[in-house]
């Protein structure tokens, strides 16, 4: 069977419709690679695509979308809920079909060499793809976001991975790795961002710092406002769902905010999810019931 990886970018443009097209059809163009979901945000300003192909189909596709990105997207005039520090922000490559990590993590050396030499612009090595412990983590790079991203790359320390350590305005900076499967995971709140950011401290493994971790393990989160839906969420990140699956996130969530009486209203999942995931939760609200 054919190699297969999935890409999975996320691009600093949630609103303007033009600009998520155009960056949907760069990839889709790409001969050998197939998009299969666009989830646009319009308060985190951020589209996730999700996209599949042979390892060289991939990287060409996620190359063609930073062009685009590159002409229609500024990065000094964009805010939103999520965190960012880039027009492309991230870029994944993840293992589906007869691929290793490795292949993974080559695509992602090549992609971001090839990236920084065209456009000139800094990118940074995360996951099984970094070269430094302290870079493994995203929200370990990410920290101060594109605000920081001047004083930060004036520091040796923060030297990208590839390109220059100078400061692109309309760009910002771009981080791409290899890692396994993700699930991004939104719990709907009616409550302030603060309350929801409240429980996320609570429910994330990193907690409010080392000496106070949070319960569940592998997993990510934060607290925002959609101003579009009049709710808040705890939006989550669940790094290895087979450590803590969908059901435990969901059901930890609402035992916080039933502590503090707050309604939830539902949850969403942004791009794919392994079906795996899937029928774990189904048997666990099956015996439940």
């Amino acid at each position: 069977m054919a190699k297969l990886v999935e890409c999975v970018p996320n691009f600093s443009e949630g609103n303007n419709k033009e600009v998520i097209d155009a960056v949907a059809q760069a990839i889709s163009r790409t001969p050998g690679c197939v998009l299969l979901d666009v989830d646009a945000g319009a308060s985190t300003n951020r589209t996730v695509y999700t996209f599949v192909g042979s390892p060289e189909a991939v990287v060409e596709g996620a190359l063609s979308a930073a062009r685009v990105a590159g002409q229609l997207i500024d990065m000094s005039q964009h805010s939103g809920e999520h965190p960012r520090m880039g027009a492309l922000d991230v870029c994944p490559f993840v293992p589906v079909r007869n691929v290793s990590m490795e292949e993974c993590v080559t695509c992602a050396h090549i992609f971001g060499q090839r990236l920084a030499a065209e456009l000139g612009v800094p990118v940074y090595l995360y996951g099984a793809a970094a070269r430094d412990e302290s870079r493994k983590a995203l929200p370990s790079i990410r920290a101060g976001e594109y605000e920081a991203l001047p004083e930060k790359l004036a520091k040796p320390e923060w030297a990208p991975d590839f390109g220059p350590p100078t400061f692109v305005p309309r760009w910002g900076a771009t981080v791409t790795g290899a890692r396994t499967f993700l699930i991004a995971y939104n719990i709907n709140l009616l409550c302030t961002k603060e309350l929801a950011h409240r429980i996320a401290l609570n429910i994330r493994e990193q907690g409010r710092g080392p000496n106070q971790p949070g319960r569940l393990k592998k997993v990510q989160g934060i607290g925002w406002y959609l101003e579009e839906e009049n709710m808040a969420q705890v939006s989550t990140n669940l790094l290895d769902f087979e450590i803590t699956p969908l059901h435990t996130v969901y059901e930890e969530i609402c035992r916080d905010a039933q502590e503090l009486n707050l309604p939830v209203v539902g949850s969403q999942l942004v791009g794919l999810v392994p079906k795996k995931a899937m029928l774990d939760a189904a048997e666990f609200y099956i015996k439940k019931e």
